[in-house]
């Protein structure tokens, strides 16, 4: 299964990955509010997991449209999950219902803390055997081993039973109408909407240049694909690291301040490909390779740095029964905002002109994008500075 990837193909990928991105902003934002989030994982890991299998079970000259599809359809499928997970965390995560008439409603961040852990170390189990395997088997066969995976998650989720996850159980009576109106009540919180708000706009006006930093890695400077599998463990290794120190350490840190400082070394970082794309670090002595690992890997995972300490900071600004609604509304929010976020890029790419054999532009393109990652600073007041403990004035 040979297929050629250059810039027009990422483009037209981009083109057709709006749709189904903005299919499923929509339907996770329904399935979360309206229906069992258990039933949906469920659902979506069958999607999953037949696309990928589908994939194998292709000829070998399939068409660069029909591979695009299916994995149009099994990121579809994963950005839902995604979604449900979240709102799963936030539910769980709350106070019991008993005290939240008496105590304020606040959230440690342990258990948010737990999953990005956990998910971070799947994350570097899953790239390093890819990483290992993609030297040693075809890429079919790395696809069906995906699908068999995807499918053995996919048994294990039949057998479990949402009651099992002690979730709090909306009346069935309660209209859709009601159902927005309590997520609309929850959203005229100023510190909640200008919060979502900033971080969807973090998101939103930095151009993504993702695929073409990919393609001018693997292309242009004949990157190997083994080296590519290491820097994502070195990434998810990252993501590891930092879900601990912040669990031990950063918890007490004022989001505003954290997030911020996150945001801020995003933008050196993008500095820091503009000097290695112009050749910087080669006159040096510092090889492409070891580069790519350490800072390429990096700064891949980085964008989600912030994800963990807005997510604690929210679900404590949250009301008591509306946290799985905001999240799954924050996520969409989100998604929305990456697809701006990828078209950005695309623009900015045929802007400079970057094509299949000139990439004379992309140091333009970075430091536009590292000029864009510094502009949400100006509005980080929007960003929540904690939740400090209502005192009573008066005692009864």
């Amino acid at each position: 299964m040979a297929l050629r990837w250059t810039p027009p193909h990422f483009r037209f990928f981009r083109v057709l990955l709006i749709f189904l991105w903005l299919l499923s902003l929509f339907m996770e934002f329904y399935l979360i509010l309206f229906t069992f989030l258990a039933s949906i994982v469920f659902l979506i890991l069958l999607l999953e997991a037949v696309s990928w299998t589908a994939i194998f079970l292709s000829p070998s000259n399939i068409s660069f449209f029909t591979i695009t599809l299916y994995l149009l359809l099994g990121n579809l499928g994963a950005s839902i999950v995604e979604v449900a997970n979240d709102a799963i965390v936030a539910e769980l995560g709350k106070p019991p219902s008993s005290s939240s008439k008496n105590k304020q409603h606040s959230s440690s961040g342990q258990l948010q803390s737990f999953v990005w852990i956990a998910s971070s170390v799947g994350g570097v189990l899953g790239n390093l055997a890819g990483g290992i395997a993609i030297d040693r088997v075809s890429a079919q066969v790395m696809f069906l081993m995906f699908g068999i995976l995807l499918t053995i998650q996919f048994l294990v989720t039949i057998f479990i039973h949402e009651s099992s996850l002690d979730l709090p159980k909306s009346p069935s009576n309660l209209g859709i109408k009601k159902q927005l109106s309590e997520l609309l009540d929850a959203l005229r919180k100023p510190e909640i909407c200008y919060s979502i708000l900033w971080f969807a706009a973090s998101y939103a006006v930095v151009p993504a240049l993702t695929g073409t930093m990919f393609y001018y890695q693997t292309q242009h400077l004949g990157i190997e694909s083994s080296v590519l599998g290491i820097s994502k463990v070195f990434g998810q290794a990252a993501m590891l690291l930092w879900g601990i120190i912040y669990n031990k350490n950063l918890k007490s840190t004022s989001p505003r301040k954290l997030i911020s400082a996150i945001q801020a070394t995003m933008a050196v970082l993008m500095f820091s490909d503009f000097l290695f794309v112009k050749g910087v670090y080669r006159m040096f002595g510092i090889p492409d390779s070891l580069y790519v690992v350490l800072f390429s890997g990096f700064l891949e995972v980085l964008y989600f740095f912030k994800i963990l300490p807005f997510t604690v900071v929210m679900a404590q600004l949250c009301p008591p029964g509306y946290e799985g609604s905001v999240m799954a509304f924050l996520m969409s929010a989100i998604a929305l905002a990456v697809i701006i976020s990828g078209y950005f890029g695309v623009a900015l790419s045929s802007f400079v002109q970057v094509t299949g054999n000139d990439f004379s532009g992309l140091r333009h393109a970075l430091l536009i994008q590292s000029v864009c990652t510094l502009l949400p600073l100006y509005w980080s007041s929007c960003i929540p500075d904690g939740v400090k403990p209502k005192t009573k004035s008066k005692e009864g």
